[in-house]
């Protein structure tokens, strides 16, 4: 049934009241809305001409018709099911899509080799072939899969083929894969506590029987996993560099997680988010190149060594599931798009992608200094770090106090996007402080700029916390 003049009229005034439409906004010519609609031309005319009378839209001739820009429209009270499902805050998830300053997990987007990146785009657009406009092959773009594989055996020390490496959209997509591939709603899943903030939702999601294992100065506790879940049948871990504290697993609990998976034929995902980046030591060996039983799913992207926009991720397979990995493929995704894979090869294959973290690695280390040293000289100790070798953030633990949701609230409103420690533990037993990244603060000065901004709102907050 085709609209009238009100239905329109009361479209558009709806639009405008809630704040869909904002003043300024330009709306559709009377002749396009018309065509659109499937109306006549006087239809559109008439719910115009009442929005303009009432002063929710003004003609302006030849520029068309827009939202009055001088419109004051009071913001309406959030409705019920919008208390229900809010927060108090922005979630860490939320705070990704957002533009700011010492957002963890971003890489130095100011050092990245664009130029050679967009060379080589410029490459793999022209060398298209037609066949590579149709659906993209569901693993991954074979030549992608060998410069993966290739990297993982000299970088990370692992020992697997092309074959065993699938190509998903990053981290979330590979986690999802391997519980749809391997889990059963009835296996215990083992989760690091603090452990990923977005890794722990899509788990509480799909995991019923999620528990959390405490992280202390040596990575995750291996004891306490063996006293209290020696039978669970998954642990997603990230021993290299644990995320959010920077631990590393030592070497005897590394050992301790590998033999209990052989020993009940469990299976350790393990997370290799940003273990490229260690500063003072050469890079350490993956958990996965100690692995001796295959029972190891080895995870990564390229999020955090080039930049998240590229969503391409992979999964190293254990040989023994590589058809029920691909098979599960086959039903849930439709492949990656194969011009960023090509590009990518590219960059891999060429040594591009080798410089680079050569070149962030001297360039992390001078800018995490200058953030811990700039965290010092503006808060005192008020803050504190534990020194880590490595990573792509800090965090500054609360020296006093529990408020560290409240100061990243405070220091949003700077656009200074830091996350809350506390929000990434699942277990009551928490401690409290920022994450902070540090990776694209241009100089000592810049970061004692930035961090001063809320400085006395967070005085005020660390306070009463301690009150």
């Amino acid at each position: 049934m085709k609209p009238g003049f009100q239905e329109i009229y009361h479209r558009y005034r709806d639009n405008i009241t809630r704040g869909v439409l904002k003043p300024g906004d330009k709306v559709p010519a009377i002749r396009v809305l018309a065509e659109e609609l499937k109306v006549a031309r006087k239809t559109v005319e008439t719910a115009y001409a009442i929005l303009v009378g009432e002063g929710y839209l003004v003609s302006q001739g030849a520029r068309g018709t827009r939202v009055n820009p001088d419109l004051k429209i009071p913001l309406a009270p959030p409705s019920p099911a919008e208390q229900t499902m809010g927060v108090s805050q922005e979630s860490p998830a939320s705070l990704r899509r957002r533009s700011g300053f010492l957002r963890p997990g971003i890489p130095a987007l100011d050092s990245f080799p664009y130029k050679k990146w967009l060379l080589l785009a410029g490459q793999a657009v022209r060398a298209m072939r037609p066949d590579e406009m149709l659906n993209p092959p569901v693993p991954g773009w074979y030549p992608l899969r060998q410069a993966i594989a290739s990297y993982l055996n000299i970088s990370r020390g692992l020992s697997c083929t092309a074959e065993q490496v699938l190509i998903t959209s990053g981290y979330i997509g590979s986690l999802r894969l391997i519980f749809d591939t391997l889990a059963s709603r009835n296996d215990k899943v083992l989760f690091e506590d603090p452990g990923y903030f977005m890794g722990q939702q899509l788990l509480k999601r799909i995991a019923p029987r999620l528990y959390p294992v405490p992280v202390d100065r040596q990575g995750i506790d291996t004891d306490y996993l063996l006293r209290h879940h020696h039978d669970a049948r998954f642990a997603a871990v990230t021993p290299s560099h644990q995320s959010p504290l920077a631990v590393t697993l030592s070497l005897p609990r590394k050992q301790q997680l590998l033999d209990w998976a052989a020993q009940n034929d469990a299976w350790i995902i393990e997370d290799d988010y940003d273990g490229e980046f260690h500063y003072t030591r050469k890079v350490l060996p993956s958990l996965k190149s100690l692995d001796q039983h295959d029972r190891v799913i080895f995870i990564g992207s390229f999020s955090k060594t080039i930049m998240p926009s590229v969503r391409i991720g992979y999964v190293v397979m254990p040989a023994s599931t590589i058809p029920a990995f691909i098979h599960s493929a086959e039903i849930l995704t439709s492949g990656q798009p194969v011009l960023m894979q090509k590009i990518l090869t590219a960059f891999l294959n060429e040594g591009h992608f080798f410089r680079h973290l050569k070149k962030m690695r001297a360039l992390y280390q001078t800018r995490r200094e200058w953030m811990i040293t700039a965290l010092q000289a503006v808060y005192g100790d008020l803050f504190y770090t534990e020194q880590n070798d490595g990573g792509m953030n800090i965090v500054a633990f609360l020296s006093k106090g529990t408020c560290d949701q409240d100061i990243v609230t405070c220091w949003q409103q700077y656009q200074l996007h830091v996350n809350a420690l506390s929000d990434w533990y699942c277990g009551t037993s928490k401690r409290y402080g920022l994450m902070i990244g540090y990776n694209n603060i241009r100089s000592y000065e810049k970061a004692c700029a930035q961090l001063q901004q809320a400085k006395a709102q967070t005085l005020a907050l660390l306070q009463a916390s301690a009150d």
